[in-house]
C-alpha cells in the first residue's frame, strides 16, 4: 500500500485504519503505483480556532474516492484526538464508498476498544448515552457499542475494588509441545529450545526473586500472579513443582486475589500437574481446545483431539481449582458457523466459570499466511455470525463479557472477548488489559508495565514498558553475559516511581 500523509498526523493510527479496509497490507517505503495497489492520501489541518478538518482519498486502479470531515473542538479532548476523529470519519466514509464495507467497530482501532467507553462512563455520560455516542460519533454498530459499554462497566466496578499500592506478577514460560499454524514463534518448539527448559528455569527464578524484592522495596503487595506462555504445562511435573514451590515460598499465595496457570494444551495436562498447582495455591487454569473438531485441530497443528480436551477438562474440574477457563477461536481455517456453534454449545454444557472467544488472526510469519495468501478477509465469511452467536449464547447461559481486546489483521476486523460467571472474572486480565496496575514481568518475551496514576482510568496516568529479550536463548545470553542488566532494570523501575509515592 502507498500511504501519503500531510500534516501532523499519527501515522500508526492511519495505518490501523487502512488495515480495517485492506487487511494484511504492508506499508513499505518506496512502493510505486501499480495495478491492485491502493494509494491512500491523508491531510489534516486546523482551518479555524474552533475546528479540525481532515481529507482522505483512496485510489485503487482507475477508481478514486474522496471525503472531507470537520469536527468542532472540545476542551475536554486533545487536538491530537480531534485529528484522529476527523481522519477516522473521513476514512470510514471513503472506505465504505470504495469497498462497500461497513466496519463493525467504526473508526475505533487499537487494542482496547472498551477504553473509549470507559472514558464516557467515568465522564458521567451514562450507559445509554455512551452507547449512542459510540454509535453516532465513532460509527460502531449497535451491538459493538453495547458490548463495549457492558465490558467497560464491569471493568470500572472491579477496578474500584483494586487495593492501593499493589501490583501483579507475570511469569513467561515460552515453550509449547508443537507449533500451531497461526503462530509465528517457530523456534519456541524446536528440540534445542525444549532441551534448555531447566537452564531457563534456573535463570528465570533468580530473575523472579529480584523482581519480587523490587516490588517489596516499593511497598507494593502482589495481588495476582499469572503464569503464561507458550504453554506453561509443557514443564514436566518436577519442573512445575520447582517453579510453583519457589513462588509459594516467596509470596503469600493465600492472600492473592487470583493465581492463574495457563494449562493451555490438553495434551500437556496430567492429574499430577494439577495436584501440584492446587497444592501451591493456583486458583485459575486455562484448558484450551480452540475447537472440538478433530479435522480442524489437525489442520492448525494441534497435537490433541477433542477427547483429549474432555479428559483434561475432567481432571481440572476434579482438581478443586476454583476457576477453569476455556479458550475458543472463531474463524479458524476450515471452520464454519455450524462447527463453531457446535463447539461453543458443548463447552457451555460443561459449565466452566470462564469462556474466552478469540477471533482468528495470524502473524505475518505464521504458516497459515505462508500457505494461504487469502487468509486475510475484510468480511470474514461467517465469522461475524459465529462471534455474534457466542455473545448471545453466553449471555443466556449466565455469562457476561468482562474484558476485551482487538488485534490487527483479525478476520472480519472483530474482537476477542472474555466471558465469566458473576464473581469469577479474571482480575489480572482486567488490570493488564486496561493498564490500571503495575505488572512486573519476568522471562523471555515478557513486558513489565509500570503504571502511575492517582486512580484507575485516571487522566494523569503514566505508563512505561520494559521489554525482556524475546527468545529463551537471548534471555539466557543476557543472564550469562550481562551482569548489570538486572541492576539497570531495577534502577529504571525505582526511578519511575522515585518522585511520587502515589502508586
Amino acid at each position: 500500500m502507498i500511504l501519503r500523509l500531510n500534516g501532523d498526523i499519527n501515522r500508526y493510527y492511519v495505518e490501523t485504519l487502512c488495515l480495517v479496509f485492506f487487511p494484511g497490507s504492508t506499508f513499505g517505503e518506496g512502493e510505486t503505483p501499480s495495478e491492485g495497489i491502493p494509494e491512500v492520501e491523508v491531510s489534516v489541518y486546523n482551518d479555524t480556532e474552533e475546528t479540525v478538518t481532515a481529507y482522505v482519498s483512496i485510489k485503487l486502479n482507475d477508481r478514486l474516492c474522496e471525503a472531507t470531515e470537520t469536527v468542532s473542538l472540545d476542551e475536554e479532548i486533545t487536538i491530537a484526538d480531534h485529528k484522529s476523529i476527523a481522519i477516522g470519519r473521513a476514512m470510514f466514509t471513503v472506505g465504505k464508498e470504495m469497498l462497500g464495507h461497513i466496519p463493525p467497530w467504526g473508526i475505533l482501532t487499537g487494542v482496547r476498544p472498551a477504553k473509549v467507553a470507559a472514558g464516557l462512563l467515568i465522564g458521567g455520560k451514562g450507559m445509554i448515552r455512551s452507547k449512542r455516542i459510540l454509535r453516532d460519533e465513532y460509527f460502531l454498530n449497535p451491538q459493538k457499542a453495547a458490548l463495549a459499554v457492558s465490558v467497560a462497566s464491569t471493568e470500572i466496578k472491579i477496578a474500584k475494588r483494586m487495593p492501593e499500592k499493589t501490583c501483579s506478577l507475570y511469569i513467561s514460560i515460552p515453550f509449547c509441545p508443537s507449533r500451531c499454524s497461526y503462530c509465528s514463534f517457530v523456534s519456541y518448539t524446536t528440540p534445542r529450545l525444549l532441551s534448555m527448559i531447566d537452564e531457563y528455569l534456573e535463570a528465570m527464578l533468580i530473575d523472579l526473586d529480584d523482581t519480587i524484592e523490587t516490588a517489596k522495596s516499593l511497598g507494593m503487595d502482589i495481588t495476582t500472579v499469572y503464569i503464561g506462555g507458550g504453554t506453561p504445562t509443557t514443564l514436566d511435573e518436577e519442573q512445575l513443582e520447582r517453579l510453583l514451590s519457589y513462588i509459594s515460598d516467596r509470596i503469600d499465595v493465600s492472600s492473592l486475589l487470583e493465581f492463574t496457570l495457563e494449562a493451555g494444551r490438553p495434551d500437556t495436562i496430567t492429574e499430577e500437574k494439577l495436584e501440584i498447582a492446587k497444592k501451591h495455591g493456583v486458583t485459575r487454569v486455562s484448558v484450551n481446545p480452540q475447537t472440538l473438531n478433530d479435522d480442524i485441530l489437525r489442520e492448525i497443528g494441534r497435537r490433541h483431539t477433542a477427547d483429549d480436551f474432555y479428559r483434561a477438562y475432567e481432571l481440572a474440574k476434579n482438581s478443586g481449582i476454583r476457576d477453569i477457563n476455556v479458550d475458543l477461536i472463531a474463524g479458524l481455517p476450515g471452520d464454519d458457523f455450524d462447527n463453531f456453534s457446535d463447539t461453543l454449545d458443548k463447552i457451555i454444557d460443561l459449565d466452566p466459570s470462564n469462556i474466552t472467544v478469540h477471533t482468528f488472526y495470524v502473524k505475518k510469519a505464521a504458516d497459515a499466511v505462508k500457505n494461504n495468501k487469502d487468509v486475510y478477509s475484510i468480511s470474514g465469511g461467517d465469522v461475524a455470525k459465529s462471534v455474534s452467536y457466542s455473545q448471545i449464547k453466553t449471555k443466556f447461559a449466565g455469562y457476561r463479557p468482562y474484558y476485551m481486546y482487538r488485534q490487527k489483521n483479525t478476520v472480519g476486523n472483530l474482537e476477542n472477548v472474555g466471558f465469566s460467571k458473576e464473581g469469577h472474572e479474571s482480575i489480572y486480565n482486567i488490570y493488564m488489559m486496561e493498564e490500571i496496575q503495575t505488572v512486573f514481568a519476568v522471562g523471555a518475551g515478557a513486558v513489565t508495565k509500570l503504571v502511575r496514576s492517582d486512580k484507575p482510568f485516571g487522566r494523569d496516568r503514566r505508563i512505561k514498558r520494559i521489554f525482556r529479550p524475546k527468545y529463551p536463548y537471548e534471555y539466557l545470553r543476557e543472564f550469562k553475559d550481562n551482569t548489570t542488566a538486572s541492576a539497570k532494570r531495577r534502577e529504571e523501575i525505582l526511578s519511575f516511581f522515585s518522585d511520587d509515592n502515589t502508586l
